[in-house]
């Protein structure tokens, strides 16, 4: 595999102080292998990473910890532990590795931290295709701070998120950690949760680099067949996002094989594309076992010690969550088949993170007494996000219910707190392998929500989220007879490898609804009673007999794992108090046999005379519905007015079109009013179609978006100013170009609705794109 950039410049070697350069002369061997080595402290039966029943270490830990530690893994989230007390005990561990160990260098503690702190008592946000929908960076930066904030306190130093894998097939069971299956979504968000999590003071791990949602069939671990330009121009994108602009502290790598090759053994991406190409300075942790895995799994490697050679020489720094390999790099080094300097590299960009993380001088003197890690802030954050990401799919006018009557509140996910969370929340990650212990924070149901906003509601569960058993349709029918309106509350349940619909390991080969639910709904629905169906999910779902038959709910919302204020954001949208404003990150799909799909295909990705099948989603990335409405128009482009909704005319019927050098940066300028009675928020959109190109396009590529809130009668003017590189694509030399030739670009609510169009045309040759280049948009929204 050749990563093709041209700011390839000299090899960098981390920003190491003289006083880091003193320390790696000072320690020997052991020494330097124990700080490229986590030890997991708490592992024991609970499957919470794969295979680590298996793979967990039987290294003692005061062995394993004799010359000192690299990190600590999951002090707080491996099993529930009052936060207060833990603290005390790392703060004692901590002290301990600073008098009993030669040098004296405390562990860096890392944690999950996908949808909060993944720890007991912490709060649970949204899952990360929620953020996708609000299209909201801000308020993921503000989540990501206060997520920080909370793992700073309890002596936390790097959170294992945020996911940047671009989705790309529905079936995949990962998909909840993922933010969408647009690029510049996905870095946008993405890079926005990097700045605040490490303004927080805690690092910022990016996950997984790179490929792995292009598993085969959307099985996970499964090889990736993904070409150098899909490479190139979908999922590394968000990385050099991350990397280049976010200034992220470290990156994991990626489970899978690409074409082959390991991407844990592949130094053209670890080594000559992220730290030379790039200028990436932090440190590479392994996804868990996934050194071990070039043995056991990938077969690229006879033993562990050859295992671990390979990691270490691609670029991997530090071996989590244990020291299953590492430890034989003493022996490689010995031996002479790895030169001792290849240890010094990784050992010295490990203590320039620690110092980075002022652990080289930290004082472990005074434990916290009193912590809360979900507060008010934490509440009124998980709120506003799951506000703003709930998609309106379908409303034949019941919504909002402003008048509801008697209200029947009915289905699995109803009166279920899990249904509320996503695989990587403590609770469903890790408090399921302990039911003893309470959730230990408030988590309130939809059912309990809908009675604190409305008051008394009947109710029936109707079926399981899994399973074949309908003997509670009937019932949950005549509940639906007896109200005036049911709220049908459907779709997953998150867990792992096996326990639950959705999550790691938790595959599908349908994306029909899990179990009987679709049974249920249709079931309700023949009640003749309005039926407002809920769908609380961790992946898009296949409903064309919900959204476009005239037999469906008269109103479908998708809420992506809510959180924990999700249950009272539903509430609120349901009776009015709020507007939805969500857009969907993900296509609808039409089924299962339509994966792997994207809205960025090129013509025959899509519907075409030349097969029987249609791959067109249900409902288009981009779009949601809202209880007002909103005219958008008066696009321009430096100066040049669109017309029309022409779609792939390239030029207007007018004959202009604007016109600027490719490299250089454009505006784009427009208009949007809220012509409705309601508060609001539009997602405005802005697509490029281009018609001829060296190499095939997609038919419509995002290129900006902003989330504009106005009130009733009000406007906005909205200007983007774009650079080059979100014209950009590999050519066939696999060079990162902006070529000359005509662009169409499109301003409309989703990826296939166009308000208006206008043509830009590149002029001058072929630029390149360099390291310098802009990577994002800038957005100016200006009121009235």
């Amino acid at each position: 595999m050749t990563i093709q950039n041209t700011d390839v410049g000299a090899a960098r070697t981390p920003g190491v102080s003289p006083r880091v350069s003193a320390l790696v002369a000072d320690m020997t061997l052991d020494e330097k292998l124990a700080q490229l080595v986590g030890y997991w402290v708490d592992q024991g039966d609970e499957v919470v990473a794969p295979l680590s029943g298996e793979k967990v270490t039987s290294t003692a830990y005061a062995e394993a910890t004799a010359h000192g530690l690299g990190h600590l893994t999951r002090v707080y989230g491996t099993r529930p532990v009052d936060p207060v007390e833990r603290a005390a005990w790392l703060w004692g561990e901590q002290r301990r590795l600073q008098t009993e160990t030669r040098l004296g260098i405390p562990a860096l503690v890392h944690e999950e931290c996908l949808t909060g702190f993944a720890a007991w008592k912490a709060a649970t946000f949204p899952t990360p295709l929620a953020w996708g929908a609000s299209f909201d960076p801000d308020a993921v930066k503000l989540m990501a701070s206060a997520i920080g904030r909370s793992m700073r306190e309890v002596g936390v130093h790097q959170g294992l998120a945020p996911v940047l894998d671009v989705v790309r097939d529905a079936r995949w069971g990962r998909v909840d950690e993922c933010i969408a299956e647009d690029p510049y979504v996905v870095g946008t968000i993405g890079t926005a949760y990097v700045r605040g999590l490490q303004e927080a003071g805690v690092h910022a791990t990016l996950k997984h680099f790179v490929g792995y949602s292009a598993s085969r069939a959307g099985r996970n671990h499964a090889p990736v067949s993904a070409g150098q330009r899909e490479l190139q121009d979908v999922f590394l994108p968000p990385f050099e996002m991350a990397v280049r602009d976010g200034g992220v502290r470290s990156v994991m790598n990626s489970y899978t094989e690409i074409d082959g090759v390991p991407v844990a053994s592949n130094p053209e991406l670890l080594t000559d594309l992220l730290r030379r190409r790039w200028g990436f300075d932090g440190t590479v942790v392994s996804d868990y076992f996934a050194v071990e895995f070039l043995r056991s799994m990938h077969g690229v490697a006879a033993d562990r010690g050859e295992a671990a050679q390979l990691a270490l020489e691609a670029g991997i720094d530090v071996e989590l969550p244990g020291p299953d390999a590492y430890p034989q790099l003493a022996e490689r080094v010995a031996s002479g088949a790895l030169p001792e300097a290849v240890v010094d590299r990784a050992v010295a960009r490990v203590l320039a993170e620690k110092e980075d993380l002022g652990l080289l001088d930290a004082d472990f003197s005074d434990a916290p007494t009193a912590v809360d890690l979900d507060d008010t802030e934490h509440r009124a954050l998980a709120r506003r996000l799951a506000e703003k990401s709930v998609v309106l799919l379908r409303n034949d006018g019941v919504l909002p219910l402003t008048a509801p009557g008697r209200i029947a509140v009915i289905g699995p996910n109803a009166d279920s707190t899990d249904a509320l969370m996503g695989c990587y929340s403590f609770a469903n990650h890790v408090l399921a392998h302990h039911p003893s212990f309470p959730l230990g924070f408030s988590l309130p149901t939809v059912r309990e929500a809908l009675v604190e906003k409305f008051g008394e509601v009947s109710y029936a569960v109707g079926c399981a989220v899994e399973g074949t058993d309908v003997s509670g349709l009937d019932a949950a029918a005549a509940t639906a007879r007896d109200a005036d309106v049911a709220i049908v509350v459907v779709g997953d349940r998150a867990g792992l490898f096996g326990r639950g619909t959705v999550g790691e390991g938790n595959d599908a080969d349908s994306l029909d609804l899990p179990g009987v639910q679709r049974q249920l709904v249709e079931a309700v629905v023949s009640t003749g009673t309005p039926v407002v169906l809920v769908l609380l999910t961790g992946r898009p779902y296949a409903l064309d007999w919900a959204l476009d038959t005239a037999s469906g709910p008269a109103a479908v919302l998708q809420a992506f794992f809510p959180g924990e204020e999700g249950a009272p954001a539903l509430a609120a949208l349901l009776a009015g108090d709020a507007t939805p404003s969500g857009r969907l990150p993900v296509s609808l799909p039409r089924s299962a046999g339509a994966q792997p799909y994207s809205y960025l295909h090129p013509l025959l990705g899509g519907p075409s005379g030349v097969t029987s099948t249609d791959p067109t989603p249900v409902r288009p990335f981009g779009f949601g519905l809202s209880y007002t409405s909103f005219a958008r128009g008066g696009l321009t482009v430096d100066g040049v007015t669109g017309t029309g909704t022409a779609v792939g005319a390239g030029v207007p019927a007018s004959g202009t079109s604007a016109e600027v050098r490719a490299g250089d940066a454009f505006t784009v300028s427009l208009r949007v009013e809220n012509t409705g009675a309601r508060r609001g928020a539009d997602v405005v959109q802005i697509y490029a179609h281009r018609p001829v190109a060296s190499v095939t396009r997609p038919v419509a590529q995002l290129v900006a978006y902003a989330r504009v809130e106005l009130g009733p009668g009000e406007s906005a003017h909205v200007r983007f100013t774009v650079p080059a590189s979100r014209l950009a694509y590999s050519d066939r030399a696999m060079r990162r170009v902006v070529e000359p030739g005509e662009v169409e670009l499109r301003l409309g609510p989703s990826c296939t609705e166009v308000d208006e169009t206008v043509a830009l045309r590149i002029t001058g040759p072929t630029y390149e794109l360099g390291g310098d280049d802009a990577r994002v948009v800038e957005v100016e929204v200006r009121r009235g």
